[in-house]
């Protein structure tokens, strides 16, 4: 299997499975701690969280089929780094915990920059 294949689909199912089960299937108590940390009631809580799981999961969704579209490719690396700094922010000490937002998010943007160099529009004649 080709590189940028492998790529896909770990991105993809990145956030196809961050989406669907902690925070459709079963609600972590991980993502109920950062989202109460926006300070909304747990109704509204816990509305933000299910939206943000069905965004995600469509999210993977999308960058599995559209894996050569270098704005999502950019948003989706945008969007890992906001989260990271999102965390960084809300729950500082969730970055030192086991299978922390570092060590999956950075991971997933090295994954993305390898999506990125083999884009549609992208060239790169050092390799």
């Amino acid at each position: 299997m080709h590189t940028v294949q492998i790529a896909r689909f770990i991105v993809s199912f990145v956030w196809i499975y961050h989406g669907l089960f902690p925070k459709l299937v079963q609600v972590a108590p991980l993502e109920k701690l950062i989202t109460a940390s926006l300070g909304f009631p747990p109704d509204i809580s816990a509305f933000i969280t299910k939206s943000a799981g069905i965004s995600e999961l469509f999210f993977g969704i999308a960058l599995f089929i559209f894996y050569q579209s270098k704005p999502l490719i950019l948003l989706n690396i945008f969007g890992l780094i906001l989260l990271l700094i999102a965390v960084a922010i809300l729950q500082p000490q969730l970055l030192i915990e086991a299978f922390n937002p570092v060590t999956t998010n950075i991971p997933v943007i090295g994954l993305s920059l390898i999506l990125l160099k083999h884009a549609r529009g992208v060239t790169d004649k050092t390799s």
